[in-house]
């Protein structure tokens, strides 16, 4: 039976990748690897938590004992004698449906859609769940490697996509509507609506160099300068927090070089497909409709690597970073996810708030 490394499960990414029309819905969907799924677990249980008993947290054993049971039963191994916590079911149905708001896929999902699209296929045939379990797991760490793909990674965070969607058009409203138009004093977001702001503005600057930038290398570039300033804005430039962000952000700028560079040459070698006879309409789309697309690819493969990467071994320190004081800069994904509830309808439409305003002056008329 074949080792199971890193390499193993980058070449099952691509195969993902390759036939992608007929395993998912996007081309842009995005993977998680190991640490991005434990990662993601641990949020939904403290929201399960949340849910139950109001409190937005979840001890460091819930996470690992769960883990190890979500591991088996989506890989369909044997359970029965396996310890699981309260409200599984719960837990399992918030992990699914915060990966779908995010349009991602964990690598079990991956793992087992191209099992069933290329079933006859050999390579396929001699990866095994247990494989993937012990790799997810940590049991194995890049062995017979042909390259070394672990590498630091960036900082990322992860939004569901209801939750942005408030934010947002809670920014949008105060930005564009004015007075008539801000929410009620009583709106929880309204304590937070500088950092509201930056991060709605930090969101359009990327999407800005997305637009209007159509060269990959040069876009991607500015995408890391634009993520790093973020990162260490307030920060004494000497610390060894904004030195370690900005290696990473030069290392980052070379894979993504190298990465567009492979696709160039990829390009090169496929230019009979494209239609003598039509090279400027060709040109024109790829220039404008399709401006940014370069990037993103490029993007996404930089991400695909990152989720080919081995399991973090220190499960504390990836989970609970600022709460155990590990690391003096270092953010738990728990503190960065505990926010206000927003209050529902408390942004009427604007129909509805000139009818009562109309209601409103008739009464005092009587």
């Amino acid at each position: 039976m074949a080792v199971f490394n890193q390499k193993s499960v980058l070449d099952m990414i691509k195969e993902f990748r390759k036939n992608w029309r007929a395993l998912c819905n996007s081309e842009r969907t995005t993977l998680c690897g190991a640490d991005s799924m434990l990662l993601a677990l641990q949020l939904s249980m403290a929201e399960n938590n949340k849910q139950h008993s109001g409190e937005f947290t979840v001890s460091l054993s819930d996470v690992l004992l769960t883990w190890k049971y979500l591991l088996h039963e989506k890989l369909n191994l044997p359970v029965e004698n396996m310890d699981v916590t309260d409200h599984y079911e719960d837990v399992r149905k918030i992990y699914d449906d915060f990966l779908k708001n995010s349009n991602m896929l964990d690598l079990i999902d991956v793992y087992q859609k191209c099992r069933a699209l290329t079933s006859n296929c050999e390579n396929y045939n001699t990866i095994s769940p247990s494989q993937l379990l012990d790799f997810l797991s940590g049991k194995q760490y890049a062995v017979g490697d042909e390259t070394d793909l672990s590498i630091p990674t960036s900082p990322t965070s992860k939004y569901n996509h209801d939750n942005e969607k408030v934010a947002t058009s809670f920014i949008r409203t105060i930005e564009l509507g004015g007075k008539g138009y801000a929410p009620p004093p009583s709106d929880p977001l309204r304590t937070h609506v500088k950092g509201l702001s930056n991060f709605i503005n930090f969101i359009d600057k990327l999407d800005e160099i997305l637009g209007e930038i159509p060269n990959p290398s040069i876009a991607g570039g500015q995408i890391l300068s634009v993520i790093k300033m973020q990162l260490i804005k307030g920060q004494n430039s000497r610390d060894p927090f904004c030195k370690a962000i900005e290696e990473v952000a030069q290392d980052l700028d070379l894979r993504i070089k190298s990465i567009i560079n492979s696709q160039e040459g990829v390009v090169a070698l496929s230019t009979t497909d494209i239609s003598p006879a039509r090279p400027k309409s060709h040109a024109i789309n790829h220039g404008t409709a399709y401006c940014g697309r370069d990037t993103v690819k490029a993007l996404l493969v930089l991400l695909d690597e990152e989720a080919a990467n081995a399991p973090t071994k220190n499960k504390a320190e990836l989970l609970y970073d600022e709460e155990n004081t590990i690391h003096r800069h270092g953010t738990s994904i728990l503190t960065l996810f505990r926010s206000p509830t927003q209050v529902n309808n408390s942004i009427k439409p604007l129909r509805e708030r000139i009818c009562m305003s109309m209601q409103e002056k008739k009464i005092k008329r009587v």
